[in-house]
């Protein structure tokens, strides 16, 4: 019994019992090869090998105990061996012994802090692929400046919502509700990626998309609009294999503007969210609610069509109707809008 127990708590030292097999016993048969065998060399550097066997099953902690357990008997075994008066060999090779050991131990530590480093880098990279195209997430792992820094840069950002939300749900399943969102969001969130965007937020019937932000591009406002129209020809290619199996079309509305935005962390300190802030996220809100009105599937505004002219993106302007100036809710001064028909093909071409 009270070897059991001894055994256990010496297991609990070592995070497992497995130590027992990987640590444990190749010390103590160490010790004894060192101890009562009478070749006189610095059999104690085999400590090491123990050592180096526990980075392959523990943790700091787990490493630490074990070279303090390599160590404590390296010692002990100087003194059975060696007595009260050991000579100056002894004595070196002991400190060679010990000096091994700690040496072993510093380069596993480094060898944890730089996996589990790698680890977190690797977390942080399928974190960032949910908000980010994986040519940006790259862009963002090698840059020296920090995602988020706040700072004050213009963009395009794009809204996109669902149309009819609440009475398209109030007849469905919940679980229906969720598996046909998940794929909307999907397929919406694609686009952004395709198209060099970033996914700013979930917004649960939508999202919200920047375009020139965290990294710059010099096609921003033509990203944001060729975005628009490859989510709505997505959308009608889902809604034609939606009607083959009897279900009802979906239809998003788009709003986007091109503008200054202050990107940076928002929240407390236990929940930050990197978000972009300003008047221009509000405007492109309002232009996207004021596609139910103005019946068309996309609109952009006056900022838009002038940053893409500059862009050489006058093709993808001449698609769109100038529709004239229009007040919008929650907006002092009218903007000139141009729009997208809802019964138009929107091709990607």
């Amino acid at each position: 019994m009270a070897f059991a127990g001894m055994q256990a708590r010496i297991a609990d030292l070592f995070q497992s019992s497995a130590s027992l097999c990987y640590v444990v016993l190749p010390a103590a048969s160490i010790f004894l090869f060192d101890t009562w065998i009478p070749l006189h060399f610095a059999v104690a550097v085999l400590y090491i090998v123990v050592v180096v066997l526990a980075t392959l099953w523990f943790k700091r902690v787990g490493i630490l105990r074990t070279a303090a357990l390599c160590a404590a008997l390296t010692c002990l075994s100087f003194i059975i061996t060696h007595g009260p008066n050991p000579d100056s060999s002894a004595a070196a090779r002991t400190l060679i012994s010990l000096g091994a050991i700690a040496i072993t131990t510093k380069l596993a530590l480094l060898n944890i802090a730089t996996r589990e480093r790698l680890i977190a880098v690797g977390k942080e990279k399928d974190n960032l692929a949910r908000f980010f195209p994986q040519s940006i997430v790259e862009q963002i792992a090698t840059n020296d400046v920090a995602l988020s820094t706040t700072r004050y840069d213009p963009a395009a950002v794009l809204f996109v919502d669902m149309i009819g939300f609440t009475k398209f749900c109030s007849a469905m399943q919940p679980q229906d509700v969720i598996a046909m969102f998940r794929e909307l969001l999907c397929t919406l969130s694609d686009s952004v990626f395709e198209h060099h965007g970033t996914v700013d937020k979930f917004t649960g019937d939508g999202l919200i998309a920047v375009f020139g932000l965290p990294v710059s591009n010099d096609l921003s406002a033509t990203n944001a609009v060729r975005c628009a129209l490859t989510m709505q020809a997505r959308l009608q290619a889902w809604n034609d294999a939606r009607a083959a199996s009897g279900q009802e079309a979906v239809a998003v509305a788009i709003g986007i503007h091109y503008g200054d935005v202050v990107l940076g962390d928002v929240g407390c300190e236990s929940r930050l969210e990197l978000t972009v802030l300003g008047d221009t996220v509000n405007v492109a809100s309002r232009v996207e609610n004021h596609c139910r009105e103005a019946k068309a599937s996309i609109l952009i505004t006056d900022a838009v069509v002038r940053r893409m002219q500059r862009e050489g993106s006058e093709g993808t302007v001449c698609r769109f109707t100038d529709r004239g100036f229009h007040t919008i809710r929650g907006h002092s001064e009218a903007l000139r809008l141009f729009a997208f028909p809802r019964d138009a093909a929107p091709s990607t071409n």
